[in-house]
């Protein structure tokens, strides 16, 4: 994603990603609209959705810069759109190309176009999570980082990728692996409310 041999190809693709989404999800609210959905009905959606997501705030695991806008871009403009707060904790700076510092820049540009600023947008750069497909990660310190970054920010709704890590890549599936492992007891440090209501691992 960054300015080489390709120009700004990667960054203007991004960036025409998220638009088409947002177009998208525009194109269909107005078609919902012109096929006559009652206003009780529209009002009932939304306050539900503004219940559901009172006091959320979220937190988006991800692996590398650029995760956060090719699999999570809907489910984090959907948690904006409910009124949820995201952050974003991303395990390494990418750097499998040294590329680190520019991919860092990037990830802070599409966090923002997404609705999260700067200030909500964590890079671990440790030694010992590499950014590397056929590296799978050391989940107790992938564990510790999450532990942390939870506990200092109140989160109670933490995303991230499945089982499989939606392509495959050995990074994503140790983020999934951490958070679903018996190194990872957070969920009884959050409070009943959020544990009960809000608090869930989405898969």
């Amino acid at each position: 994603m960054a300015a080489g041999p390709w120009g700004w190809g990667p960054a203007l693709s991004l960036a025409l990603l998220l638009a088409l989404l947002l177009g998208g999800a525009r194109r269909l609210r107005r078609r919902y609209a012109a096929d006559g959905a009652g206003p009780s009905l529209r009002g009932r959606a939304a306050a539900a959705a503004a219940a559901r997501a009172d006091g959320v705030r979220a937190l988006l695991v991800t692996a590398h810069p650029d995760d956060e806008a090719m699999f999570f871009a809907p489910t984090v403009l959907g948690l904006g759109r409910a009124g949820a707060r995201a952050a974003v904790l991303c395990c390494s700076a990418g750097n499998y190309y040294n590329q680190g510092e520019i991919r860092k820049k990037e990830l802070e540009q599409s966090c923002f176009l997404l609705g999260i600023p700067a200030s909500d947008v964590t890079v671990i750069d440790h030694r010992d999570l590499p950014d590397n497909p056929a590296v799978e990660w050391d989940t107790q310190l992938l564990a510790a980082f999450m532990l942390k970054h939870v506990e200092a920010n109140n989160i109670n709704l933490v995303v991230t990728f499945d089982a499989g890590g939606v392509s495959g890549h050995a990074n994503h599936v140790s983020l999934y692996t951490a958070l679903r492992g018996p190194s990872l007891l957070f969920l009884s440090l959050i409070p009943l409310k959020y544990a009960t209501d809000h608090f869930a691992l989405l898969v």
